[in-house]
């Protein structure tokens, strides 16, 4: 009974010895929505507990469901990596993007389907920051990333920890938490993440084109992709929430509109007055739009806000007004048979994705824990870490 007396009081001592340090960690921020999770243990804390007691790590439940190969690399990454390299980083991140949202909130949207197409493809990696060269095809000149948007965002926040922490941090790390702050200020949960992603040398073109999930599969599609990075049913239904924010472009389900699967007529399971709602945004002869004009800055940064709006025609996701929560009305949505994109629709086909759909429109408490638990998943794919991989200097360009 001692015994257990002793460990009780020295699992308290610890946690407040936690909750006292690493201060540069931006999961203390008491503005932050949160979730629940157990903070990752100091050095000096990690060695005690390791002699004393099974201490769990905030990221493995987050790992089920992955190969080893990632389970290796993610567990490789150490949370506030740069706490001495390069302090300043994680916040000229968050402030760089609270800064762009005041003034243009198609950040977050942006730059949380940049990090989805970088880490779906060979991991999180920025391999689809590189430009195309003489000798590689860049990922992000490939049909389904022609309309990825948020690159200048990131080369902004690059080039200002360059100044202060010259070829320290990964374009990689700077992805993901940038995206992450994104949905912060679009009302998306928090989420705490390690650091110590490299960069690839490589761009991954025919990867790009052929391994991202379309927007016009079937449920059994979209849970082959998923299901060929980890991904389970329950986190293919919370992650694809993410298209609760955003545009989505006339050109992704044109043909649920007038030509549904070489039918020249609609998907037939299409409310006829959500038909015509959608034909009212999309013609038929979809064509790119007056670019609308740059958004004026408040600030001395020379970022283009421009390039954060699309020429290309789309349905902004929330078209019947804010939702009351992230997540809610998207799959609100989905029950009424009102989904934008086909496989989205298609969640409801199945009996154990329908059961989600359906758990999340009634409980967005729980869509934004679950959501918050796969974007961490999402983030680990396939991480390279030193001494694999490199910190470019400027994230469109290997080293």
């Amino acid at each position: 009974m001692d015994c257990i007396r002793k460990l009780s009081l020295l699992t308290v001592l610890l946690c407040i010895y936690i909750a006292l340090t690493n201060p540069n960690a931006d999961t203390m921020r008491k503005n932050s929505p949160s979730v629940l999770w157990f903070p990752p243990p100091s050095r000096f804390t990690r060695n005690l507990s390791s002699r004393l007691m099974s201490w769990p790590r905030p990221y493995d439940g987050y790992l089920n469901g992955v190969d080893s190969a990632t389970r290796d690399s993610a567990e490789s990454l150490e949370y506030d990596y740069y706490r001495e390299s390069c302090p300043q980083a994680e916040k000229i991140i968050r402030e760089t993007v609270r800064q762009i949202y005041s003034v243009h909130s198609g950040v977050a949207p942006a730059l949380l389907r940049l990090v989805f197409h970088d880490c779906f493809i060979k991991g999180c990696d920025a391999s689809v920051l590189l430009d195309s060269t003489q000798v590689m095809n860049a990922e992000k000149d490939t049909p389904p990333n022609e309309t990825l948007k948020g690159f200048d965002v990131i080369d902004v926040i690059k080039a200002e920890i360059e100044e202060v922490c010259p070829s320290v941090v990964s374009c990689a790390d700077i992805l993901v938490l940038a995206a992450r702050e994104g949905l912060l200020m679009a009302g998306g949960p928090f989420y705490p993440l390690s650091t110590g992603r490299r960069d690839s040398t490589h761009s991954y073109a025919d990867l790009a084109t052929y391994q991202l999930p379309s927007p016009y599969g079937d449920l059994s599609d979209t849970i082959a992709s998923f299901g060929s990075r980890g991904f389970d049913e329950r986190e293919i239904v919370n992650l694809l929430g993410a298209h609760s924010i955003g545009v989505i472009h006339c050109k992704s389900f044109q043909s649920r509109l007038y030509n549904f699967s070489g039918t020249n007529e609609p998907d037939p399971s299409l409310d006829v007055g959500f038909l015509d709602l959608m034909r009212s945004k999309c013609s038929k002869s979809v064509s790119a739009s007056p670019s609308l004009s740059p958004v004026p800055s408040s600030s001395q940064s020379s970022f283009d806000f421009s390039n954060l709006t699309s020429e290309e025609p789309g349905v902004v996701m929330n078209y019947e007004g804010p939702s009351s929560g992230f997540g809610t009305l998207y799959y609100h949505r989905l029950l009424q048979g009102k989904g934008v994109l086909y496989a989205d629709q298609q969640l409801m086909v199945g009996e154990e994705t329908g059961s989600w759909v359906r758990a999340y429109a009634s409980d967005v408490s729980l869509f934004r824990r679950d959501f918050a638990e796969t974007m961490m998943k999402l983030s680990n794919l396939q991480v390279l870490t030193a001494p694999n991989g490199q910190v470019r200097h400027s994230c469109s360009k290997a080293a």
